[in-house]
């Protein structure tokens, strides 16, 4: 998506960090924390691109694009719909690199457990 408009950006999209804390006792808990709710184009890939994909990440079922936000890092996850989306890479967009980035995802794979 390299001439992203702002009315691309439709959707709702949760970015969530993993978090470890550890109580008094010395008991660690892992739980996601959210990060920013951001405007993103949220595109399932279709047949034939999933299929491309294939070769080397079958796992990636859509790409989500949101305007350029440093920190973005893989071990973070995105939520839309109630769905969990892992993030499978950062592509910054090829004009500029801060303009859009577009996140290629998979479907509930990083729920935290």
């Amino acid at each position: 998506m390299s001439n992203v408009a702002a009315g691309d950006l439709r959707h709702r999209v949760l970015i969530q960090q993993q978090v470890t804390t550890r109580d008094e006792d010395g008991v660690q808990t892992t739980s996601w924390v959210d990060v920013a709710t951001v405007w993103a184009s949220v595109e399932p890939l279709s047949a034939r691109e999933f299929i491309q994909s294939g070769q080397t990440q079958a796992a990636v079922t859509a790409r989500i694009t949101i305007r350029y936000r440093a920190g973005l890092i893989p071990t973070m996850r995105l939520v839309h719909r109630g769905q969990t989306y892992n993030i499978a890479g950062v592509l910054p967009d090829k004009a500029s690199g801060l303009e859009y980035i577009t996140i290629p995802v998979s479907a509930g794979v990083n729920d935290g457990r």
